[in-house]
């Protein structure tokens, strides 16, 4: 009998600011990819404008939410790929923030606080280049959207086989 739990994959960003498009591209790139390589049953693919409770109502619930947001470093590095997982302690700060005004870890301990944390969230925060307007991704984060799905992707089929009992996370 296969195992069902709840997914939530959600792209954060503003597509008309460039490289704070880069989740709801990985979106768009998942569903496409979705026709040739279709994903276990069951993930949610949502897009988000980063708005806290509009967050936390898409990943409640879910035994695995996986969040994908640009993010801006200093020194940047941009389309360097960092991978954050939240387990029962607080979500680890890189040198990196959010590229909208209230931040994704402001919604993570806002959702503490109430009790509305998915079982496990995993952030992929994509350092960007260009957040000026238009909606063109630059050159480093469009040659970082493959392999980011194939990423999320493998994220997904982790997180089934583990709650199947076949595995580890």
């Amino acid at each position: 009998m296969a195992t069902r739990t709840r997914i939530a994959v959600i792209g954060v960003g503003n597509e008309f600011r460039r490289d704070d498009g880069v989740g709801r591209a990985l979106i768009a790139r998942l569903r496409t990819r979705s026709a040739d390589r279709p994903l276990p049953p069951g993930p949610v693919l949502a897009t988000s404008d980063g708005d806290p409770a509009r967050l936390i109502g898409l990943w409640e619930g879910a035994d695995l939410a996986v969040v994908v947001d640009a993010a801006h470093a200093h020194p940047a590095h941009p389309g360097l790929v960092h991978r954050l997982e939240l387990g029962s302690g607080r979500l680890a700060h890189p040198a990196t923030t959010s590229s909208h005004g209230l931040g994704l870890g402001e919604a993570v301990e806002l959702a503490r606080v109430l009790d509305r944390l998915p079982g496990r969230l995993v952030v992929y925060a994509v350092e960007s280049a260009d957040t000026t307007v238009g909606t063109e991704l630059s050159a480093p984060i469009r040659a970082v959207l493959t392999p980011l799905a194939r990423s999320v992707e493998d994220e997904i089929l982790r997180h089934r086989t583990a709650a199947a009992g076949g595995g580890r996370d």
